[in-house]
Parts: structure tokens; C-alpha cells; sequence
């Protein structure tokens, strides 16, 4: 132990059953609500002469503070027996025996040195958040642990109780330490009237007046500081011109280093600190009595299907909203005012999503690929990722030349995951170094990896962005990873940004749908818009940086980019040109054309006059698909010889050809071959057609099956009428069925005729398929009501011996 006495907290009475379980287990997972002392505590106790105590914490700010805290405590500075190593800042020294790290760094030491020579503990703080990086660290240690390291100690600790989940992970037990020391007194608060919830990044601004109002009341009715939650940087501005006169600190994960420490310095007065969810846990922001939470936090969504990620703002769970209040009760008792009723509480989720469930896993698979276990298969992760988001990711490193066809990590691979930033921002300063220069392109990928602005135009961002000391300090680090490249010259800055963003994200290079438009399309198949009065709308081509789009939308809004020009968008997306030739049914006829492509944008087209035979009648074959068989010349004997096949088919069966337009559409159709265009295909002989789908068997049988005509008793030759195929029709005049006793049957005597009985001008009396029945019951109240009508025609008493006739019954005596 590094300390001789331990604060007062209530951390330290569990202090003797952590210490038996890593002496036991190895590991254990330590469940301790805000306050209670685990994130600084807990690491100064562990320490002893066994080796370094290596602290993971999920925000670099946190890691700060947490170093600070432990080293004040000690009554030294950082970078003595306590130090801290984020991204692109590291102060530890030749004394450093506590070490606090962000779980990234934490990942990229551990692909390094697997073994983690000289670290005998690791403590893994606020697992309970289940950042990515959170999961893979975990995940890492276990394989560690069971291959290398059986004498490593892993230290889970959550602000939750929910841990059982953690601890079958790491193998371990479960420790629970006592609560906070101070009350938290909760007042439901939500607005007077009515809100509209958030929508992508929109918060209703009648949130925003509600929470200020709220701050103002909180520091009305209590003394000490005042902690705001908010979404992002840009509802913590709008709240702070909201609280004009009051003073405000900001505190989020866009400020510089120097900036965030600040926040977390005690202030020579009161103050109001508005802060996103880096202030969640981890932290102790000195002299706050009082929370004021907006309920909503903001996450990553990703739309795996276009490529595109963007950050949704989403109401938080009751597990984040109660470690938010516990930072009113660190130091003195405290008061949290939640910005909604407790009815609409009690229907918030239970705990945050984990990161894996939605965001981009690019980065995560290709550190599952440098493990070794490119799938993620036999890694203790408390969750699996989603099989689409992680073929999405392998299918983009693939496109990166990062993995191999085996999912193995390549040279290539490494080198992007040397740079410490996405893998597709380390693509584009690695190649955009050699295109633009080592200095520009490391500074167009910084302000990429943490978007700072609020407009659309990213060179303008790039420009805005010179002046800030933490964006600087970025841009060298990512300079030193892209080595020595000297700028070759030529691009200007804004074609510079525009290059190295599309190398970054090549299927969001997008061109203008109409000169001077605000619509584009997208390389990867995306329509995207401009907001209204966007600067960029007079580019040609366009690099999207960030776009999203809104379920329902037709389009995404593209949110930041760079002007560019087709031989940049060439040269960045060089992996997405294609010169084909596309021979298909489009716009109501057969299309033929050599194409060039880049993704969905056509770049060049020229018609060709001598396609493919085959293409074309695939093309046909389609253009029949989408359209129907009403492309065909349906003459009568088509139509008739159709329905005859059906009905022999639905008497008979196979092998009787199917005639339905499924089956017709999926026919070879002989003629098909010497079509070219829509029109040729109204010059096929369809009724030649449908008789080659017989056999000879079938075509020698077909007049004996159903023949097209019937010879009734008067010597007629009466036409069938097969449109209903389970019910053929012979429509007959009653006089010229006289003597005919039975109706006639077809399909090998299977299926009676339907007949219709006409009456002399031709309209129907009678429906049956019993004639000797209709003779004997039916016929007489035909006969009193028709012979009156049609007296010059014969009607007989007993039709059944009648002799029949086409003609009156003068003419018939004749």
C-alpha cells in the first residue's frame, strides 16, 4: 500500500475482502456506487512490491483527474509514484508504481505486450458503461489470464449492481462496498408544458429553457455548485448564453486537456458546471451540492447498410440517472433535480445499451484480428457482437487491405493500427500523407477523429481550428504516425480536405445531381442534401465526412464535407471505378451501354449497337418480369389455345404444361432470341409458342381433350369457352339441343360441360350440367315463358325426342 492512512470513505472496509478475492480468484469484480472512493482508493491500496497497478479508465479526462486525485493524496505531483498515459500525452516517470490510462491505451499496450511485463493488477474502472474498448480490454485479460498469466490480478469495478455478468466473465467473485456517505435528496421537475423528444441530434429548445430555469432554481434553493447534464457541446453552449450572469464552466469531450482539468479545480465562487456524460462517473467535480440532469444522453448509431454513423441523442437509463445524482452527494449531502416526472422514469431502461449493440465495429474487428481471433469465437466478451455490424466491419477492412480473405491481420493492417485512430482515418493519413503531406493530412484527420465546428464545410473547420492548442497537439501526434512525407504541392487546402476525407471514406464521395443543386449522390448508393444555405452547394463533387439519415427520410443530410473534384474522387475511391457494359430493361425498353462507374455515380456512358444475344434476352426476359406478359401480342387463338392448356393442366395435371404467367415468364420462349427491343416482342407468335411447350403426346391429344368446338345435336359447331379452366362453357341455343340427353365431357370424360341454355335471340334461360334433369323439371317453365315471346319457334312437350334445329319451326317442317 502506497499510503499510510486511507481517507474516510466508505471504499475502504471492503478493501479486505478485495484484497482476499485477488489473492484468491486472481480476480473479482468490485460494485461500489459513486463517491465511495473505488476509482482512487482502491488502486494506492493495491499497490505494493509485486509490480505496476495499471487503472483503465473509459474518458481521457477521467484518467486525469483519477491520476491527480491519487497523487495529491500522496502529497506529490503526477508523473512521481503516480502517472497517467492518454492519447497523445503521457507523464509517469522512473518512480511510477500507479499508472491510469484510458481502455484504449490499455488495448494498444496489450497488443504490444501481451504479458504486460511489470504490471501485477489491473484495475478496469466503470465496466459497468460498456464502452468498446471497456469489453475488448476485459476480453484480452481473461485470454491473458489463461495463457500467459495466470499471476496477472484483474479488478473490474462498477458503479452498478447489476455484475454477475462481469464476474462469470472474469471468473471471479463479487465485492460490494457500503454507499455514499451523503444523502441525495431527488425532486421530479419536468417542464410545465410540452416537449418534443429528440430527434437524431435536435433537442427541443423548450428543454433547454426548462433546464436552465431549473439551474436557476437549484441555486435559489441551496448553497454550492451547481452540476447541469446535457446531451453535447452544443445544448451546454445553448444553456450557457440561456444563463446569462451566471457563472459557467463547460466541461465535455472536445476541450482541450488544460480546459476539462480546469473544470474539475475548485472555483473561487459559485459556479454552474455544464458537462456531458464525461462527467458521469470517475470523476468529483469539487464543491458541487447540486445536480440539475436534462435526462438525455447522446450515442453512436450506425446504419450498416449505407455506411453511415452518426451520434442520436436518446433519454438516459435509470442506471445513468442515478449515478448522475450521486455527484451531487460526494462531499455534502445534495440535491438532484431531474428534468422529467417520475412516471416517465419509470419507463427508462434499466441500464445504457453496450456500445456493441449499435456502434461502428471497424475498429473493434480489426483488434479482434490482431488478437488473432478475427470473429470475436473464443474471447471471454460479456456480449457477442451482432453478426451484420461485424461482417460490415471485416468487409471494411477487407477494402482497407487491413485483413486477408482469412480475416488474418495483414502488414498493412498493422500499419493503420500503429496510427491509434480508426482504422479508416488511418488509412487516409497514411495515404493522404503521400498525397497532401504528412502536416495536412495528420490535420484534416484530427479534426475528422473529433469533430470541432458547427458548420458543414470542414476546410473551413480545418481553418477555425488552428487556434486550438488540443487539436494542435493531435495533429503532431498523428504527423509523427504518418512519418516524414513532404507535401507535394499542387491541391489547395480545401481540395486537400476534401481528398484526404474521401480517402477516409470513399463510398461517401458524392456528386451534384444538378449544377449548383443541393442534392448529391453518394459513391455507395446514398442520396444526400445540403442543408439550405449551405456553403457547399456550389461544389460539383463533394468528400461527406458526416452525414445521416432520419428513418423514413428519402435522403441523408449531409452534416460536414469537403468541396472535391472528379480526379480526386477518382484517385480516393480508385477501388470503386468500374468500365462496364450493362445490357438491361430500364425505362420501359432493353438499355445497352458501356458504362463507367464510380460506385453508383456514372461518370461516362456511350450506347452500344451490338450487345450481347444473350444479355438482350435476359434484358427481355426482365423487362416481361416487371411489366407482364400484356408486352405480348395476345391475339384470340393465343388467348383461346392459353385457356385450353389450362384447362388441361388443372384436369389432367403433368404433364400438361402450367400456363399461369409464372410459369410462362419462366418458359423458354423461342422466339425471345430474335427480339432486340420492346417492340419486337409483339411480333411473337404466341401461339406457336405456347404449342412448343407440348410434347407431341400432348399436341396430338390436345383437340381430343379440349377441343376447341363441340358439335351439338343440330349439327352446330359451338365454340368452348374455357376461361374458367375448372368450368368450361358451351353456350347453345335450347332449340339445338333438343334430343341430346346428356351434356358432353371433355378431358377424357373427367369434366361435364358447363352448358348455358340461350334462348332464340341468344340470351341465357338455363345453366347446367344435368341436362336430362333440366328436360324433366326445368325446360316447362321455360317453355310457358318463351314460346309466347318466340312463337315461330318450335317448343316441344318433350325436348328429350324433339328433333333439333338451327332454324323456326316453319323452316324446320320445311
Amino acid at each position: 500500500m502506497l499510503i499510510a492512512e486511507l481517507p474516510d470513505l466508505p471504499i475502504v472496509a471492503a478493501l479486505p475482502a478485495v484484497r482476499d478475492a485477488l489473492a484468491g480468484a486472481g480476480a473479482a469484480v468490485l460494485v461500489a456506487p459513486p463517491g465511495t472512493g473505488k476509482t482512487t482508493v482502491v488502486p494506492l491500496a493495491l499497490a505494493d512490491a509485486r509490480g505496476k497497478v495499471v487503472v483503465a479508465e473509459p474518458r481521457r479526462v477521467a484518467a486525469r483527474a483519477a491520476a491527480r486525485r491519487m497523487a495529491a493524496l500522496l502529497g506529490e505531483q503526477v508523473g512521481g509514484r503516480v502517472g497517467y498515459t492518454v492519447r497523445g500525452e503521457r507523464r509517469t516517470g522512473p518512480d511510477t508504481v500507479v499508472e491510469v490510462v484510458t481502455t484504449g491505451v490499455l488495448v494498444r499496450r496489450l497488443h504490444r505486450d501481451p504479458e504486460l511485463a511489470g504490471t501485477a493488477t489491473v484495475i478496469l474502472d466503470e465496466c459497468h458503461e460498456r464502452h468498446l474498448d471497456s469489453d475488448l480490454a476485459l476480453a484480452f485479460l481473461v485470454d491473458v489470464r489463461a495463457a500467459l498469466r495466470d499471476d496477472l490480478r484483474v479488478l473490474a469495478t462498477s458503479a452498478t449492481a447489476e455484475a454477475q455478468r462481469l464476474a462469470e466473465v472474469l471468473g471471479g467473485p463479487v465485492v460490494e462496498a457500503a454507499s455514499v456517505l451523503h444523502p441525495v435528496d431527488v425532486r421530479w421537475c419536468p417542464p410545465a408544458g410540452p416537449v418534443t423528444p429528440p430527434h437524431g441530434l435536435r433537442v427541443d429548445p423548450r428543454l433547454l429553457d426548462h433546464v436552465a430555469a431549473t439551474v436557476r432554481r437549484a441555486l435559489a434553493e441551496g448553497d454550492g455548485d451547481v452540476l447541469a447534464f446535457l446531451p453535447g457541446a452544443r445544448e451546454i453552449g445553448d444553456v450557457a448564453r440561456r444563463l446569462s450572469g451566471v457563472p459557467t464552466v463547460a466541461l465535455h469531450g472536445r476541450l482541450s486537456g488544460a480546459d476539462q482539468d480546469a473544470a474539475l479545480r475548485p472555483g473561487g465562487g459559485r459556479r454552474v458546471v455544464l458537462a456531458t456524460a464525461v462527467a458521469e462517473s470517475s470523476l468529483t467535480v469539487p464543491g458541487v451540492r447540486a445536480v440539475v440532469d436534462a435526462g438525455l444522453s447522446r450515442v453512436p448509431r450506425t446504419d450498416h447498410a449505407r455506411g453511415l454513423g452518426a451520434l442520436v441523442t436518446v433519454p438516459v437509463s435509470r442506471a445513468a440517472a442515478h449515478q448522475r445524482a450521486g455527484r451531487a452527494g460526494r462531499e455534502a449531502p445534495g440535491r438532484a433535480y431531474r428534468c422529467w416526472s417520475q412516471a416517465q422514469h419509470d419507463r427508462l431502461p434499466a441500464q445504457p445499451e453496450a456500445e456493441i449493440a449499435a456502434a461502428d465495429l471497424t475498429g473493434f474487428a480489426l483488434d479482434l484480428a490482431l488478437w488473432g481471433h478475427p470473429d470475436g469465437a473464443g474471447l471471454a466478451l460479456p456480449d457477442p457482437p451482432p453478426a451484420g455490424a461485424l461482417q460490415a466491419a471485416a468487409a471494411t477492412l477487407r477494402a482497407l487491405g487491413a485483413v486477408g480473405p482469412d480475416g488474418r491481420v495483414t502488414a498493412r493492417g498493422r500499419a493503420l493500427a500503429g496510427a491509434g485512430t480508426h482504422p479508416r482515418l488511418a488509412r487516409a493519413l497514411l495515404d493522404g500523407a503521400a498525397a497532401v503531406g504528412a502536416r495536412r493530412a495528420a490535420e484534416i484527420v484530427a479534426l475528422l477523429d473529433e469533430r470541432r465546428g458547427s458548420g458543414d464545410d470542414l476546410a473551413a473547420a480545418w481553418r477555425a481550428a488552428r487556434g486550438d492548442p488540443a487539436w494542435r497537439a493531435e495533429a503532431r501526434r498523428l504527423q509523427r504516425a504518418a512519418g516524414d512525407a513532404p507535401d507535394p504541392g499542387g491541391l489547395p487546402d480545401d481540395l486537400a480536405a476534401g481528398l484526404v476525407v474521401a480517402l477516409a471514406y470513399p463510398e461517401r464521395v458524392a456528386r451534384a445531381r444538378e449544377p449548383g443543386g443541393r442534392a448529391y449522390l453518394m459513391a455507395g448508393g446514398t442520396a444526400a442534401d445540403l442543408a439550405p444555405g449551405s456553403g457547399l452547394a456550389a461544389a460539383g463533387w463533394l468528400a461527406v465526412a458526416d452525414a445521416d439519415r432520419a428513418p423514413g427520410a428519402a435522403s441523408a443530410r449531409i452534416r460536414a464535407a469537403a468541396p472535391l473534384d472528379e480526379p480526386a474522387a477518382r484517385r480516393a475511391a480508385a477501388a470503386l471505378l468500374a468500365d462496364e457494359t450493362e445490357v438491361g430493361w430500364a425505362g420501359g425498353d432493353v438499355v445497352a451501354r458501356r458504362v463507367e462507374r464510380l460506385g453508383a455515380i456514372v461518370l461516362a456512358e456511350r450506347r452500344l449497337t451490338d450487345p450481347d444475344p444473350d444479355a438482350v434476352r435476359a434484358a427481355l426476359r426482365e423487362g416481361l418480369r416487371r411489366e407482364g406478359l400484356a408486352l405480348l401480342d395476345w391475339r384470340r387463338a393465343a388467348t383461346e389455345l392459353r385457356a385450353r392448356l389450362a384447362f388441361c393442366h388443372a384436369a389432367l395435371g403433368p404433364p400438361w404444361p402450367a400456363v399461369d404467367d409464372a410459369a410462362l415468364l419462366a418458359a423458354d420462349w423461342p422466339d425471345l432470341g430474335r427480339a432486340r427491343r420492346r417492340a419486337d416482342l409483339a411480333k411473337i407468335d404466341v401461339a406457336g409458342a405456347l404449342r412448343g411447350l407440348l410434347s407431341w403426346r400432348e399436341a396430338a391429344r390436345l383437340d381430343a381433350v379440349a377441343p376447341e368446338r363441340l358439335t351439338v345435336p343440330s349439327g352446330s359447331h359451338v365454340r368452348v369457352d374455357y376461361t374458367d379452366p375448372a368450368a368450361p362453357v358451351l353456350a347453345v341455343k335450347v332449340q339445338e339441343a333438343f334430343g341430346w340427353r346428356d351434356a358432353p365431357r371433355l378431358a377424357d370424360g373427367r369434366v361435364p360441360v358447363l352448358l348455358h341454355l340461350l334462348s332464340p335471340a341468344g340470351r341465357p334461360v338455363a345453366v347446367t350440367r344435368d341436362l336430362a334433369s333440366f328436360w324433366a323439371t326445368g325446360y316447362a317453365q321455360v317453355r310457358a315463358e318463351l314460346r309466347g315471346r318466340y312463337p315461330r319457334h318450335p317448343w316441344p312437350e318433350d325436348p328429350s325426342t324433339a328433333a333439333p334445329t338451327r332454324h323456326t319451326a316453319r323452316r324446320a317442317r320445311q
